[in-house]
């Protein structure tokens, strides 16, 4: 998997996440799940435990259809609910532990995400985005590796602050 693609799932993983937790703790997807879980197994004699765990994600799915669906779009490209991303770093940064500035720093910005940022990877970074000057780690290399993430996270789905694009 490339870099560029860790870093979306790390960051649209996240805004996804959210929607299916939400829908998951609704209070009235109970009955529906006793009931679909009482005439699953009947359809499915002999298997149980597979369709004792079949009917929640279905229930799920079901009773909360439209946030999973927002949340698919969001992750796979352009969608009607773009995947916030100033908001999904800023908190990913305050729980790292460490003062990070992910706004200016592609180095922060991947230890925010928990990812690697040694040079290799940013010199693998570097490729995949198409820079083309000496990949050495030098301050040249590092803003345009943030400026271009932040506008390939836009075209991808990802709400980008303004200031962030220029």
């Amino acid at each position: 998997m490339s870099i560029f693609d860790r870093i979306k799932d790390a960051i649209f993983g996240e805004a996804n996440a959210a929607p299916a937790s939400q829908g998951s703790s609704m209070g009235s997807t109970a009955p529906a799940s006793s009931a679909t879980a009482a005439t699953q197994p009947h359809a499915q004699s002999g298997a149980a435990t597979p369709a004792a765990n079949t009917p929640e994600p279905s229930a799920a799915q079901t009773a909360n259809p439209a946030p999973q669906m927002e949340g698919g779009a969001g992750y796979s490209g352009n969608s009607r609910a773009p995947v916030d991303v100033e908001s999904i770093l800023d908190e990913a940064a305050k729980t790292s532990g460490q003062k990070l500035d992910w706004r200016h720093s592609i180095v922060d910005l991947m230890k925010a995400l928990g990812m690697d940022a040694s040079l290799g990877e940013r010199k693998e970074l570097a490729q995949e985005l198409g820079y083309t000057g000496d990949a050495d780690g030098s301050a040249k290399m590092n803003s345009f590796l943030h400026k271009a993430l932040m506008k390939k996270l836009s075209e991808n789905g990802g709400k980008v602050p303004a200031d962030l694009l220029d």
